[in-house]
Parts: structure tokens; sequence; C-alpha cells
């Protein structure tokens, strides 16, 4: 499939897509956080809180595989609703948890519903980003253009997700907050099924499920650096930063509680949104409209080794920093806004170069593939993240993130140049 300029059917669907995905990525950043700080004031310790997400890591492995192959045989807009409506169905049931079950029934409970959510995370990532390859224009840069605007937009509403979540804790409580986003996603789910044009593929019949492994070593040495570069993010991201920061900041009183989840809400808002305005604005800050496939790859490989020094200095500055103080803190915040946008650029290159490499007939298989590595880099940061702060907090988890981004960057450094 050679692309040309984008048709007006074809944009109408990128803006489609793009619409149902932000919503989407609100919903799953606000769930997060709920999440989170519900069950860390339920007195569950680090490791128990990685275990409540655990399974939503597990299941974006196992749908990415397949998510793929159901695409390719189905059609992409099969996917992208199936994921949405099955956010629904697990946000009504998080809302059936009783605050009186016993632990260990809360942990399973939860840990199923987010496997539900992570399935339609995936499901609905894998569309949206699949669907940038068959739409998007080739002149000028067109796809770098179009899959950076729609990732970094993305996480821009994902950060969003991630104040409402703690915003709607501390105002309206678990349950109301989980049914009111229930409500708002089954809305624009019917409304996308109602209006969503032409321009995405049906399917094929003979699309077979093997075709989902990918024989491009391209492919395999990106998909293995998303594995390091995801597992360094979430290893601080999804339990240890926050347990730390509610460490520091709350006093134990229903307000302070109530003070510390805006301030952690706001700050992984924060992190997330300018992650994502940075990788909106990567084509601009790499000047990519002029520049070669080899020349990106290049880039890939300088900015991998650039993020290492960031994780390298904060475990440095935890190790000689003792008991928590301001200046320490102020230094991690500082050194996490660093790596979120260096990570960015690393992200939005890693993102252009898997639609580069593969081609339109295969597009949702290796979108799958590459997105399956996505997600078992996720769960490894995720088990790690309650691991290494409970056993050795702040350094061995920083500590821990330095080696796999270092890991990521000499995935990076075995790719090769393909045609331009």
């Amino acid at each position: 499939m050679t692309q040309t300029a984008a048709r007006p059917e074809g944009l109408s669907a990128y803006i489609a897509v793009t619409a149902a995905y932000w919503a989407f990525m609100l919903t799953d950043g606000a769930l997060r956080m709920l999440v989170l700080l519900h069950f860390h004031t339920l007195g569950f310790s680090p490791v128990q809180l990685a275990y409540l997400f655990v399974l939503y890591e597990i299941a974006g492995v196992v749908t990415n595989l397949c998510a793929g192959w159901i695409a390719a045989r189905f059609g992409l807009t099969s996917t992208l609703y199936a994921g949405l409506g099955l956010q629904v169905l697990a946000l009504l049931a998080l809302a059936q948890l009783d605050p009186n079950w016993a632990v260990g029934a809360s942990v399973v409970f939860v840990m199923l519903v987010q496997g539900a959510s992570g399935v339609a995370k995936d499901l609905a990532k894998m569309s949206s980003k699949s669907a940038v390859k068959l739409l998007a224009p080739s002149e000028g840069g067109g796809l770098f253009r179009w899959v950076a605007l729609l990732t970094g937009s993305k996480n821009m509403v994902k950060g969003a997700g991630f104040l409402l979540g703690a915003a709607l804790l501390a105002t309206a409580g678990f349950v109301w907050a989980v049914l009111g986003m229930a409500a708002i996603l089954a809305v624009i789910l019917l409304a996308v099924l109602i209006a969503m044009p032409a321009g995405l593929p049906k399917g094929r019949k003979g699309a077979k499920f093997a075709e989902v492994f990918s024989k491009s070593a391209n492919v395999n040495w990106l998909s293995a650096a998303r594995v390091f570069l995801f597992g360094a993010r979430d290893v601080w991201f999804v339990v240890g930063i926050p347990i730390y920061f509610y460490a520091v900041l709350s006093d134990g009183t229903t307000d302070g509680n109530r003070a510390a989840f805006f301030m952690i809400g706001t700050f992984m808002a924060g992190w997330v949104i300018l992650y994502g305005l940075v990788q909106a604005n990567a084509p601009r800050i790499l000047r990519a409209k002029d520049r070669s496939g080899a020349d990106l790859i290049g880039a890939a490989r300088n900015w991998g080794w650039a993020l290492v020094a960031v994780p390298l200095g904060l475990t440095l500055a935890a190790v000689v920093g003792g008991e928590p103080q301001l200046w320490q803190t102020l230094t991690l915040v500082a050194g996490l806004l660093a790596f979120g946008a260096i990570f960015a650029v690393n992200s939005s290159l890693h993102s252009y170069l898997i639609l580069s490499f593969t081609k339109a007939e295969r597009v949702t298989m290796d979108v799958g593939f590459y997105y399956m590595a996505n997600a078992a880099g996720r769960l490894a940061g995720t088990l790690l993240s309650g691991l290494t702060y409970q056993a050795g907090g702040l350094a061995l988890m920083l500590g821990t993130a330095t080696v796999m981004v270092a890991a990521s960057a000499i995935a990076v450094g075995f790719l090769k140049p393909e045609n331009d």
C-alpha cells in the first residue's frame, strides 16, 4: 500500500479514532490513580499495590499478541469498539467492590477487573496506532507527525486523567468516581459507533495467527528496546514514587491525606502531560522532516544513551541523601521531569520507527507484537516497582531503572537503516 496525501475520509477516520482514544485514556489514567491511592489508604503494602496492576500488564502482553491478528482478520474498528466497551464493563464491575471484603478477596477481585481493563486498553491502543500507518500522508514526514500527535496528545490526556482520578477520589469518593467515568465512556462509545466514517480496513479472512511473529530483525530489536524502555519508566512510576511522595507529604490526618492526593495527582499528571507535550513536538525537536531513516535511527541511539544519565544521577543522589529531605525531594522532582522530557523523545522515535519498519499489509501484526513487548516491559516494571522500593527504597528502585534504560539503548544499537 503506497501512502499519498491524506484523503478527506482518511483524515475524518483519524480524527474519530483519536477522539475515541483520548476518551479511553482519560478514564485509564484516572482509574490507575484511583486504585493506587484508594488501596494505599486502606493499608496495602507497596508489593500488594503492585499486585493490583500485575494482571493488567499480563493481559496487555496476551492482548497485543492476539489483537494484531484479530484486527487483521475482523478489521480495526472491531478492536477499537471492543476496547471501549470492555472498559465500560470494567469500570462498572469495580464499583461493586465491597470495603468489608477481606484483603485477599479484594486483591483478587481488583486484579481481575484490572486485567479486563488491560485487555481493553491494548485493544484500543493497537487499533489507534495501526490506523496511523494506514491513514497518514507520506509527504513531508507525515507519518512521524501524525503518530507523534496521536501519541503525544494521548499522553497529555492521560496525564489529565491522573489529576482527575486524584480529584474524584478526594471529592466524590471511589464508587461514584468509577460510575461517572463508566457513564461518560459509554456515551462516547455510542457516538463513535454512530459517527465513525469510512477509511479503515475491514479485515481479511486469510489472516493467520502465525503471522504475528515478525521476521524483521529491526522490528524484533526495536521491540526488545521497548521492553526495557518502559520497564525503566514503570519501575519508579507505578508504585514507588507515588508512595514515596505520600510518605513525605501526608501527615496522617484526613485533610492531610486529601492534600497529599491532590499534590501527588498533580505531579503525576504534570509529568505525563509534559511527556505528551514533548512527544507531540518530537518531529520539530528532531527536525525530522528533512532527515532520512538512517539519521533517525542514529538519533534514537543518541537519545537512548542521553536518557541513561538521568536515573544514574538520581540514584547517586538517593544513595547520599539518607532520610528524605527537602533538597532531595526537589532534586527528585526536577530529575523525573528531565527524565520525562528525554523519555518522550525516545518513545516518539520508537513509535515512528515501528511504523516505518512495518509494511501496510501486516501493520496490525507488527504493531501488536511491538506493543506486546511494551506491555511486557510495563509488567516487569510494575513488579519491580513494588519489590525494589520495599527492599531498597529510592536508591535500589532508581538504580534498577538505570540498568533497564542502558539495556534499551544497547538494543537500539542493533537497528539498521532500511530503504527510505
